[in-house]
């Protein structure tokens, strides 16, 4: 049995539907990343989940049972980090976590031993009697994760947790959400998609509130349609003119390397044709010298240009 199920749920708010029959589960253990283009329904798909709103429509399952039928109970087994991460910035760290603890009703050794928990997997030992107004971004983030997993939830939701972070920052946390995905079902939100190639076992994209695509990174990326990049240096006449009549192939951009004389291709073919097995045994019979003739790499944002009809990401 899933960990989490949606089941066509739906979510309007006045004339706009927000998210649109969405269904999905995510078993235990996974690290789900989730994407859409801003106004897809993302955010608020995530507050369904974490009970901010209800759904108009469908189901929302948390170990089989229905939400709305173990709302309390359900609220100890989710951790949740909001997009603008809400800190008492007057607080000490302690004091916050402290004041969290009381909210989740934790008591005794066991709330000792969950601050301590805490702590030590968001590493924010060092800044634990600081006020949060004079921490960094990166570790207000710290903080943030830390007040989400303080009750040990069963999973773990975090809207954009690397907003607004330096580069250094970015790599800190994501560390971090690597290894808290070892202990928790994570799903993670973000707009760095190279964070979802990275942290992510799989990939949920929504589009116009409906599900563009699910299944694990690399195999929507190998799936997906469209078109690829072929990189051919070689020395020989007619190199470009020759590869640009090939089936498949849709564009030629030709560059030369005066100073060794080579001629530099770059070219774009369609995704059902492998055109590498073909330029190889042209060369030969043309009689050209290979240097270079590799693929590029298709990457996470091909992919998600594919599935959307925007560029900018939520």
């Amino acid at each position: 049995m899933s960990l989490l199920t949606l089941e066509n749920v739906s979510k309007r708010f006045g004339p706009v539907t927000a998210v649109d029959d969405v269904s999905f589960s995510v078993d235990r253990g996974q690290v789900v990343g989730f994407l859409g283009p801003n106004g897809a329904g993302k955010s608020t798909t995530m507050r369904i989940i974490n009970q901010y709103f209800e759904p108009d429509a469908g189901v929302v399952r948390l170990d089989g049972e229905r939400l709305e039928e173990v709302s309390r109970e359900a609220k100890r087994r989710i951790g949740y980090l909001p997009e603008n991460n809400p800190l008492y910035e007057d607080m000490p760290v302690a004091e916050y976590l402290s004041f969290i603890a009381d909210l989740r009703e934790l008591e005794g050794g066991v709330r000792a031993s969950a601050i301590d928990d805490a702590v030590t997997a968001t590493g924010i030992a060092e800044v634990f009697y600081r006020p949060i107004g004079e921490l960094s971004k990166g570790y207000r983030q710290r903080v943030g994760l830390a007040q989400a997993i303080l009750h040990r939830p069963d999973l773990l939701v975090l809207d954009e947790p690397t907003e607004g972070l330096d580069p250094n920052q970015r790599l800190e946390i994501r560390k971090l959400i690597e290894s808290l995905g070892k202990d928790h079902t994570v799903v993670l939100s973000t707009h760095v998609l190279p964070e979802v190639q990275h942290t992510c076992s799989r990939l949920l994209v929504i589009h116009e509130g409906k599900i563009a695509a699910d299944g694990p990174v690399e195999q929507l990326m190998a799936q997906a349609s469209g078109a690829v990049q072929v990189t051919v240096e070689a020395t020989g006449v007619g190199v470009a003119e020759e590869i640009g009549r090939l089936d498949g192939v849709r564009r030629v951009n030709e560059s030369h390397k005066e100073a060794v004389g080579r001629v530099s291709v770059t070219l774009t073919a369609d995704s059902s044709h492998d055109v590498r097995p073909v330029i190889f045994e042209l060369a030969r019979s043309k009689g050209w010298t290979l240097f270079e003739l590799h693929q590029e790499t298709r990457s996470l944002e091909d992919l998600f240009q594919e599935l959307t009809t925007t560029t900018e990401l939520e």
